[in-house]
């Protein structure tokens, strides 16, 4: 791994600083969680799409630039660090176009990524079911073979994005002969993917319009009263699956095979595209200029200050090893079943991080939005993309090769 950026790279940085400081909007927009907020940012979103911004690392021909992995950790950096819009289309861009690459036909890719990079669509994640959330693998949504395609019925919810959303990704069984008998819970980690076993089988990932009749949308509120996630309901909702015209296919990948394309998906989310270093490069930033703040007026605790050094160290650590891990891909290589370990460290980290900030802040945390609404969102951290629990099983049984312990 080569810590030295070469002219290339530091002319991108430029490149990407400069670009930022004439367009990042000078207030910030309405949360993304509301009607106004999630089309301000998609708009957001297309004014970067204007100038190949929005997917720095993708062919052009998709509406990218053709950058290397490591100039895209580049951006993320000059994007964090210069306050812009959180990403509507992370859904998208980060999580189901990796899926893509990776398993789509290209005629499906042509059809999807452009849009998707201009936000003309943006793309919900419609993967836990009431009964089915860690425990993926006992999904009860169906997929059945129809004329020109299949009809999805079923529930799903938490799904984020989706109360306003375009379209939306996720599994169902295709073929619930193919699960068999199994005891004990499989969750959305316990196999790699390759060779799924139990209610691992028959299962097929799809792309769906939330618009389509048949499709019900309903939001559900938080403790602000913002609709960030929402049930989804099907009814008979048809989708195309025509071997004469696979560009217009719902289905990625082989049918009865989603599994392996969803630990796609979800190595993608914990290991590397869902929370790029410059996210907590940025959050250190601002805890460092928190701590020399109220050290101006305040003593501050050998706790705090631990906690803020603390906090510097893993965001620097969690940078290296993401370099680590692009140079690794650039090489040939593939993400693995370390992406839990970054999982696990990041969403520790993040929490950790603002607990420091909280009690640099004393009594006044409670005034402080930002660091509130931080704090309680890095709570979330150990729960989506797979509970930490479950990334410790995967990390012992699949990384350190330990025994499986009796459930």
């Amino acid at each position: 791994m080569d810590l030295l950026f070469d002219d290339a790279a530091q002319a991108f940085r430029d490149e990407v600083r400069a670009w930022l400081a004439a367009h990042v909007p000078a207030r910030p927009l309405p949360s993304m969680d509301t009607a106004a907020g999630f089309e301000a940012h998609r708009a957001w979103e297309a004014e970067m799409a204007a100038d190949a911004m929005s997917v720095v690392s993708w062919p052009a021909e998709f509406g990218g630039r053709d950058e290397p992995l490591l100039h895209w950790l580049i951006f993320e950096e000059e994007y964090y660090r210069s306050g812009a819009p959180g990403r509507v289309s992370q859904n998208g861009i980060f999580l189901l176009a990796p899926t893509l690459f990776e398993h789509a036909h290209p005629d499906q890719l042509a059809r999807i990524l452009p849009r998707m990079a201009r936000a003309d669509d943006i793309w919900g994640q419609a993967w836990s079911e009431p009964e089915a959330g860690s425990d993926l693998a006992s999904l009860r949504s169906t997929a059945t073979p129809t004329e020109g395609g299949w009809l999805l019925n079923g529930q799903k919810t938490w799904s984020s994005r989706s109360s306003f959303a375009d379209k939306g990704f996720g599994l169902f069984r295709t073929d619930p002969g193919a699960a068999g008998n199994t005891s004990t819970p499989l969750s959305i980690n316990s196999v790699s993917g390759a060779n799924p076993s139990g209610r691992h089988r028959g299962l097929t990932y799809f792309m769906f319009d939330l618009r389509a009749p048949g499709v019900t949308v309903r939001p559900i509120a938080q403790l602000d009263g913002e609709p960030g996630f929402a049930e989804i309901f099907l009814e008979d909702v048809f989708v195309p699956d025509d071997p004469a015209d696979p560009g217009a296919s719902g289905v990625i990948g082989e049918v009865h095979q989603g599994w392996k394309v969803a630990m796609s998906t979800a190595a993608n989310e914990r290991g590397l595209s869902l929370r790029s270093p410059g996210r907590f490069l940025a959050t250190t930033d601002r805890l460092l200029a928190l701590w020399r703040e109220r050290g101006d007026t305040t003593p501050t605790t050998a706790a705090a200050d631990h906690g803020v050094v603390d906090a510097w160290i893993g965001a620097r650590a969690y940078e290296l090893s993401t370099y680590q891990t692009v140079s690794r891909l650039a090489a040939g290589g593939q993400l693995g079943m370390e992406s839990s370990i970054n999982k696990v460290f990041w969403s520790q980290w993040d929490i950790a991080a603002h607990e420091t900030a909280l009690d640099l802040l004393g009594a006044d945390a409670e005034l402080d939005g930002p660091w509130q609404d931080g704090y309680l969102f890095s709570l979330s951290g150990p729960i989506y993309a797979g509970t930490n629990e479950i990334q410790r099983n995967v990390i012992a049984e699949r990384l350190l090769g330990l025994p499986r312990g009796d459930r």
